[in-house]
This record gives structure tokens, C-alpha cells and sequence, in this order.
């Protein structure tokens, strides 16, 4: 003789709430063994435990109930080898996102807290000196350090540029607008005298800027929006007026650090 429970008692006794039974009901995936003609009143077995145990691994596993209505259908109740693997793809795949947005949950809270243990925003003068120019568009910031390697870099060699110890090259951009795949960009490198002008390199002085409100940043270059957004901030708080282009001077890059987590730009913005 089979084991008859009511819905509350199979409720409590298989942890699932009265309403999510109902809703199995609706959807044929588990009927009650029995309903009273009379009382409406509806009896489970054990059979249905199992069955109840079943649908929710085949939930866990990430099985929608549309799938396990199908599955019990079939009669099977058991997924194919194809529907198994197409779940560890949709898991694999989930796996890369959450993977991805864990990272830049990290890199936003390293950003964060260097920011916060470091002494990152100065106001300076900066003096007139002479330069290497070389104004191009390039696709992306990550195309500026092959720029600088392999076209900027060997054609100062060649024509004998001399930078001053311990370096110092920035960008300019002149976008009037955000572009991310075409961007107006100049590359300056500083150097000791005026050289002669090649089709590459353009050599010019330029003037010294009274007050720049420098500001540290680290990490790769498409976050250069959160150093602006901190610098911007700054000078709102302390009644600054950014005057002129901003410049990013590169002190660690690509060139030493494999990790663009490591990289150290200085955003530097002409201020009155």
C-alpha cells in the first residue's frame, strides 16, 4: 500500500513551499498521485519524492523547467550526452564573464586604494623645454606603445636626439571628441637642442606652463577616464580652471612592465 501525503505534509517533509508545488502542477511537471473529488484535497507518494529530487538537480545543474518538462516527456529524466555538453558550454561560458568581472571588480579596488595610501595630486610648474614631436592617428591606446617602439623611438636614433636624464615624454590629445578607434593623438619627447625636421619627427620649444595639476595614475589607458574624473573633481572642490590640453606623461609602460596593472602615466592639466 503506497504512502499518501497531503500537500502540506509533502511540503514540509521535501523543504518546498505549497505555492512551488502548485506551480509544478500547472506546469505537468508533478501532478499530486491523487486529488479528492469532493475535498480538492491532494495526496503525494514517495514515488513523487524522488521525482521532486530529480526536477531540482536537473535545476541546479542549470536545467530551465521548460527543459525538465521536456526531459520527463521524453520519459527519460536523464539529459543526453549533447544536452550535457551544450549546459558546460552556457557554464564554461558563464565561468569567462564572472571571471572577467571579478577581475575588474580588482582592478577598480587596487585603483581605489593606491589612490588612497598615495599622495597622488600636486600642483607644479612646468618649465619650457624642446621636443620631439610626432602627431598621428592610431586605432586604439594600446597601438601608442608600438608607436613609440617601433616608429617614434627609431627614428630619434637616427636623426641623434639626446634626452636630458632621467626622461620625459607625454601625449596631447586633440580629439575635440571621445573617439576609441580614431584617435588624434601627439607624441613629445624631450630633448636637449632644436634638431632638423624629418617626415616623422617635428621639432619645436614650448612655452612653461605656471600651474599643472598633476595627478598619478596607474593601470592600462582606457581607464585614464577615472584619473580625469578624480582630477576634475579636485579642481571643482579647490576653485581651479583647467586652461589648454591635459598632458599624459608615461613613466612606466609596456616598455618594463608586462602587467598593465603596473603602468604609471601622469595626467598633467594646465590650470588658472
Amino acid at each position: 500500500m503506497k504512502t499518501k501525503f497531503t500537500i502540506g505534509q509533502f511540503s514540509r517533509l521535501t523543504q518546498v513551499t505549497v505555492k512551488t508545488l502548485r506551480f509544478y502542477e500547472q506546469k505537468s511537471l508533478l501532478l499530486p498521485e491523487e486529488v479528492d473529488e469532493w475535498t480538492g484535497y491532494r495526496y503525494y507518494t514517495v514515488g513523487q519524492m524522488q521525482r521532486l529530487k530529480t526536477i531540482r538537480n536537473l535545476q541546479l545543474l542549470g536545467f530551465s523547467l521548460d527543459e525538465v518538462t521536456a526531459l520527463f516527456e521524453e520519459e527519460s529524466q536523464t539529459p543526453t550526452i549533447p544536452q550535457l555538453d551544450a549546459k558546460i558550454a552556457e557554464v564554461d561560458q558563464r565561468l569567462k564573464e564572472l571571471t572577467a568581472r571579478r577581475n575588474q571588480l580588482l582592478h577598480w579596488k587596487n585603483y581605489l586604494t593606491s589612490i588612497t595610501l598615495m599622495q597622488t595630486i600636486s600642483l607644479q610648474s612646468l618649465p619650457s623645454i624642446i621636443v620631439a614631436s610626432h602627431r598621428t592617428i592610431i586605432p586604439s591606446y594600446e597601438a601608442l606603445g608600438l608607436l613609440c617602439c617601433q616608429t617614434i623611438g627609431p627614428e630619434m636614433q637616427r636623426l641623434g636626439c639626446k634626452c636630458p636624464p632621467p626622461g620625459y615624454c607625454f601625449t596631447i590629445e586633440h580629439n575635440e571628441e571621445y573617439s576609441p578607434t580614431h584617435i588624434d593623438i601627439e607624441y613629445c619627447e624631450q630633448v636637449e637642442e632644436m634638431g632638423h625636421d624629418s617626415s616623422i619627427i617635428q621639432f619645436k620649444r614650448l612655452p612653461a606652463v605656471e600651474k599643472a595639476l598633476c595627478l598619478k595614475h596607474y593601470g592600462p589607458y582606457d581607464r585614464f577616464y577615472e584619473s580625469y574624473t578624480a582630477l576634475f573633481k579636485y579642481m571643482e572642490d579647490h576653485g581651479l580652471t583647467a586652461i589648454g590640453h591635459p598632458r599624459c606623461s608615461y613613466v612606466d609602460g609596456i616598455w618594463n612592465q608586462a602587467d598593465p596593472e603596473k603602468w604609471l602615466s601622469i595626467i598633467q592639466q594646465p590650470v588658472a
